[in-house]
């Protein structure tokens, strides 16, 4: 399968993976921020990118940058139809602010199948083991 990718500027970086066999691939900023602790922003990559119909690309953190500065990512979805700008929305859970650098890996990309579901309305579920226990019902 192939993933389609547009350089929207000279300046971006295409994604790639670091090693064969990665789940995610790295994604890179192509403008230059500082995040202060507690701040979240909109970086833009410069790249946008076709994801196959039955596919949806996942926004996750560097496990590095998350465990050493507590860089963090949200809004993670990238829908097959969408063709804009690929922004990633992150946030500062650290102490001390984050410089961001244009052609720094600030997140990575999982492609993944996804199961288009028809929805049923019904008055009631069938019942489970778990029920409704939520938060904490599989023990801390």
């Amino acid at each position: 399968m192939n993933l389609l990718i547009q350089k929207l500027r000279d300046t971006a970086t295409l994604p790639e993976y670091a090693h064969a066999g990665d789940a995610g691939m790295d994604i890179f900023s192509d403008v230059q921020a500082t995040l202060r602790p507690g701040e979240r922003r909109v970086i833009e990559t410069g790249i946008a990118m076709e994801i196959p119909t039955g596919y949806v690309g996942l926004i996750w953190e560097k496990s590095g940058r998350a465990s050493q500065e507590g860089l963090g990512t949200l809004a993670g979805v990238i829908d097959s139809g969408y063709r804009g700008e690929v922004k990633i929305v992150l946030i500062n859970h650290g102490d001390e602010p984050i410089v961001i650098e244009r052609g720094q890996k600030i997140a990575q990309l999982l492609v993944q199948a996804v199961a288009s579901v028809s929805i049923k309305q019904v008055n009631s579920l069938e019942s489970s083991s778990r029920a409704t226990a939520g938060f904490g019902s599989t023990g801390l």
